[in-house]
């Protein structure tokens, strides 16, 4: 059983008219999943930067709207998770699928937008992407400024209503700023730095933080965040888990693949199907305990959301 924190599924299928069901354009369809073990999926909200700002959230809605007419409603066995008990029910034939969102942007300066979101079924946000945006510079921005006021009264929202506060593409500075306001924080896909020097993976203050804090990271499958030189295999995403478990991140680690957000793979993991491969090399590295808990029992225990 596995639980897999991001996939970029519902761009995919916001861009082009294909199929859930079969397209092979998917790294992540419904057959291809039903091969798998992956038992939940997340699949983020990623409006990109070049949709004007006017429209950001609109196509918010309307990726929503996909993730409901055409991953969940179609099928009996795929259900859609908006809390702890319902991830802790699911029926041994069914299937679990979240909601997230990569991106604060859709909102402008609005906090009914967000608030909106997360009525429709929200249950992580990721404060920025690359670029800045009127809650934190990401990554990708020279300022590297932190959370602005606007930022804080996000986080403090997302606090009361339990949702993870996602730094997954913040800033750096905007990072230590999230850590001392959030209550529920995930960096729903990096890898660490230590091993693959990318600006979107973790370092070790980074890691010890969100250790600290009991949050939640996402090992991810981005060939480019885990070694520098090609070819990539998943040996090499092996070696980002035990990383982050010689750090003392075993209760704190779980999977965050991006699939159909990156257009080169790793070795083995060119789609959802490679999870079986992967996990069967995966359980020969860990303990039982460590196994279970990084599949799917530390995604579980942190989800925030107990009520509705």
């Amino acid at each position: 059983m596995i639980i897999d924190a991001h996939c970029d599924v519902l761009l995919k299928l916001w861009e082009e008219d294909i199929s859930f069901k079969s397209s092979d354009k998917l790294q992540i369809n419904e057959r291809k999943w039903k091969e798998s073990p992956v038992k939940v999926q997340c699949f983020a909200i990623f409006v990109p930067p070049e949709v004007p700002d006017d429209i950001q959230f609109q196509v918010a809605l309307e990726m929503i709207t996909i993730f409901f007419e055409k991953i969940i409603q179609p099928y009996d066995d795929i259900k859609f998770i908006s809390n702890k008990q319902d991830l802790q029910t699911l029926k041994p034939n069914e299937r679990g699928a979240i909601l997230t969102l990569e991106g604060c942007q859709v909102i402008g300066r609005d906090l009914n937008k967000l608030k909106t979101l997360i009525r429709l079924g929200v249950r992580a946000v990721g404060l920025t992407w690359n670029e800045a945006n009127a809650v934190s510079d990401g990554i990708g921005e020279k300022r590297g400024a932190g959370l602005s006021s606007f930022g804080e009264q996000v986080i403090n929202i997302l606090n009361e209503e339990q949702i993870w506060t996602d730094v997954s593409h913040i800033s750096y500075q905007g990072f230590f700023d999230v850590i001392k306001r959030a209550d529920y924080v995930m960096a729903s896909h990096s890898n660490v730095s230590q091993l693959c020097d990318h600006r979107r993976n973790l370092d070790d203050k980074q890691i010890q933080l969100l250790i600290k804090k009991k949050g939640w990271i996402g090992v991810t499958f981005v060939p480019y965040f885990t070694r520098r030189k090609e070819p990539v295999s998943y040996e090499h995403v092996i070696e980002h888990i035990l990383y982050y478990v010689e750090q003392g991140a075993e209760d704190c680690l779980g999977f965050g693949s991006d699939f159909d957000g990156i257009e080169t793979y790793i070795n083995g993991l060119e789609d959802i199907t490679g999870y079986q491969e992967f996990q069967n090399a995966l359980r020969a590295q860990l303990s039982t305990d460590q196994f279970i808990k990084i599949t799917y029992q530390n995604f579980i225990n942190k989800f925030p959301r107990v009520k509705e």
